[in-house]
């Protein structure tokens, strides 16, 4: 009989118990609302975290690399993507005090400052060597304008767009991934002639750029996706080494850095990428971020989950239902409504001005009321669509004493370009005003600092200069500098008639469009239709006055706040903020004025001529609302003056119009006379010309 076989061995069934609670250093529960925590502890896999205004997305974001290291993350497999190295290092700074740990390996910073540290060790596979230079803003400008010298084209060619003008134009091209021709035509049709010289120069550009072995700041992301197209072990190595991808103010990324997102996620099995961002705040399409890198993420990453952070901490009811109303008339969005975790305050107010001086008046008024019941003047922020909206108020508030500091740029009449053209004006007046004469020449062709020396050296002795200037031999100067002279003796000699020296509106105005300067302003600044619509806005003031010396006193002296007793604030340096609302974006106020609220304005009619122009300045206008905790006061001037000084009704803003009249209280003025006011001295009450639309607003100088 067979021997009897052994029996089976028994299978093995594991009972699985729950185990102690998972300690964690941080107490998250009792740190975090619920939507935050919810976010904190999301399972990998992609993302999108849509933040409304003031709901703690920075918080949520260091709670979350916390969270992920204290599950066992290493640092070093984290890379953290902010649009500033600051907030990087903030954040970084944040999780080490509250994990009491080194986070140096972790990989955190902007997009171009990791891009520069991936790219050094794998350099040699683009064609560099590991210790390529990087060259900045003015680096690069330098380097186009000397490209251009090469290629035996002057740098002081008016007609040739300057060092900036080129370096926005390539970079703008490289970051939408836009082809130059396209860029140039929808952007800068005046260059359409120089097109082909353009395409030389910045080829001649990229040769020498690879020659002294350097990148520029564009080059790290195109480079960064180059490297991850061509080289897929690069790519899969660096899927392997990021278990966790977080990407802050993802609504602000442009084309080029969403797709280096996506390829550094596509060798990932878990693609455990977060992005985090608010479409509703997405307001840099002029820079080219790209709001459809937020909006199309789901589509991009099937199954993605999306959080939404709604808590919002900021601002009074009142405040967040006109927002939420608002930005509701969108078509394109995530849908969110901010929860208000404030008590109730006062009414949102819309204010009708009959014109841009009363908005001023109202404006200041207001703003020493705010400072006289407790809020500092740094608690209150002025904000508006364009520079040149706030050119009256700047006058106002110098008169009434209101120190004032500008988020948006230099003060109106500290600009570049509105002191280009005000050098010609004062040369009317002083024909001796050395500053004036040689800033003037400069703008010529071939005129520089010596050149203009020179000339004026000739003329400087005599009477009167301006009058020597326009009968001076002009057979020594350099060759390419005698046609611009001679169009400048023109440009003066036709602004000596006494019709432009009673009328400063028409002189302004003839520099511009006759005297060359808007030709000078299109080929030197990138943002040149903002300029030129501050140029206009400059004109439109000036048709108050009859006479271009009593015109240039008082700006200059209104402009000037230097020697002007000011108001009392709670500190020496304390100061209200006027800001574009492009600037404000991340900033906050106790109160907040949104002004220059007419239609054709706000919104900008240029920026409208597309369903997603318009939707992304009603962004923008969601955006001013929301910079506000305690008031918000919207004002709409009722009337403005055309070119000629007629007064014309215009409509409040769109964004005004489309709300339903429950969400706001509608003030009305009344002017009465205050006799324990010192008077006024009579000033201009003009506003700027309704048909005028400013450019996307950026820091000017």
């Amino acid at each position: 009989m067979p021997p009897e076989a052994p029996p089976p061995a028994p299978k093995r069934y594991v009972l699985r118990k729950a185990g102690p609670a998972k300690s964690y250093r941080i107490d998250y529960r009792r740190e975090l609302n619920a939507e935050q925590q919810a976010v904190v502890f999301a399972p990998d896999g992609p993302t999108v975290v849509v933040a409304g205004a003031g709901s703690g997305k920075t918080r949520t974001l260091v709670y979350r690399v916390s969270r992920l290291v204290e599950d066992g993350v290493a640092p070093e497999a984290i890379l953290l993507l902010t649009f500033t190295n600051r907030a990087a290092r903030e954040m970084t700074r944040r999780v080490e005090r509250l994990l009491g740990a080194d986070l140096a390996r972790m990989t955190a910073g902007t997009f171009h400052s990791v891009g520069a540290r991936l790219l050094r060790p794998h350099a040699e596979l683009l064609g560099y060597r590991p210790n390529f230079s990087i060259l900045d803003s003015e680096d690069s400008k330098d380097l186009l304008e000397s490209a251009t010298s090469d290629l035996g084209i002057p740098i002081t060619e008016r007609r040739f767009p300057k060092g900036d003008l080129l370096r926005a134009i390539v970079s703008f091209a490289a970051n939408t991934g836009q082809k130059l021709d396209a860029v140039i035509g929808r952007d800068y049709p005046h260059l359409l002639s120089q097109l082909e010289p353009v395409k030389a120069v910045v080829r001649r550009y990229l040769e020498r750029k690879a020659l002294a072995n350097a990148m520029d700041y564009d080059d790290l992301l195109l480079n960064w996706r180059r490297l991850l197209e061509t080289h897929p072990e690069v790519r899969k190595a660096l899927a392997f080494r990021f278990r966790a991808i977080l990407v802050d103010e993802f609504q602000d990324v442009n084309r080029l850095q969403s797709e280096i997102v996506d390829l550094v996620a596509q060798d990932s099995e878990a693609k455990n990428v977060m992005v985090v961002g608010d479409d509703a705040q997405s307001i840099y399409s002029f820079r080219g971020a790209d709001a459809e890198a937020l909006l199309g993420f789901p589509d991009r990453y099937p199954g993605a989950t999306v959080y939404r952070l709604e808590t919002n901490y900021r601002s009074t009811p009142e405040i967040l239902r006109l927002a939420d109303a608002s930005i509701a008339h969108n078509s394109r969005r995530y849908e969110k409504t901010l929860v208000p975790t404030r008590e109730s305050g006062v009414p949102v107010a819309v204010v009708g001005a009959k014109d841009l001086l009363q908005q001023a008046e109202f404006v200041a008024q207001r703003v020493l009321e705010l400072r006289d019941e407790g809020t500092p003047l740094s608690e209150i922020g002025v904000l508006y669509r364009a520079h040149y909206q706030a050119l009256e108020l700047q006058i106002e508030l110098t008169r009434r004493g209101i120190p004032y500091e500008v988020r948006s740029g230099l003060r109106f009449f500290e600009q570049a370009h509105v002191k280009d053209v005000l050098a010609h004006l004062k040369l009317l007046v002083n024909p001796k005003d050395e500053m004036s004469f040689k800033r003037a020449l400069k703008l010529l062709p071939k005129v520089g600092e010596r050149t203009a020396a020179v000339l004026w050296e000739a003329v400087s002795d005599s009477h009167e200069p301006l009058a020597a200037f326009l009968a001076l031999e002009l057979g020594k100067a350099p060759p390419g500098a005698r046609a611009g002279l001679l169009r400048f003796r023109e440009t003066m000699r036709t602004l000596k008639k006494a019709s432009y020296a009673s009328s400063p509106a028409e002189a302004i105005r003839y520099v511009v469009e006759e005297g060359g300067y808007g030709d000078v302003a299109k080929g030197k600044f990138p943002n040149h239709s903002a300029r030129l619509d501050d140029l206009e806005a400059l004109a439109q003031f000036a048709l108050a006055y009859d006479d271009v010396g009593r015109f240039l006193e008082e700006v200059t002296l209104y402009g000037d706040p230097s020697g002007e007793d000011q108001v009392a604030g709670e500190e020496d340096d304390e100061r209200l903020v006027l800001s574009s609302v492009h600037q404000a974006k991340g900033l906050e106020w106790k109160a907040v004025f949104v002004i220059g609220l007419q239609e054709d304005r706000f919104p900008n009619l240029r920026a409208c001529k597309t369903p997603e122009g318009l939707e992304e300045e009603r962004r923008l206008f969601y955006v001013a609302a929301t910079r506000a905790k305690d008031e918000l006061t919207l004002v709409h001037p009722l009337t403005a003056f055309d070119r000629y000084g007629v007064v014309i009704v215009t409509e409040p803003s769109q964004f005004l119009r489309e709300l339903d009249a429950t969400l706001y209280e509608r003030w009305v003025l009344d002017e009465s006379v205050d006799a324990s006011l010192s008077p006024a001295p009579e000033r201009p009450r003009l506003a700027a010309d309704p048909t005028l639309v400013p450019d996307d607003e950026e820091p000017v100088n």
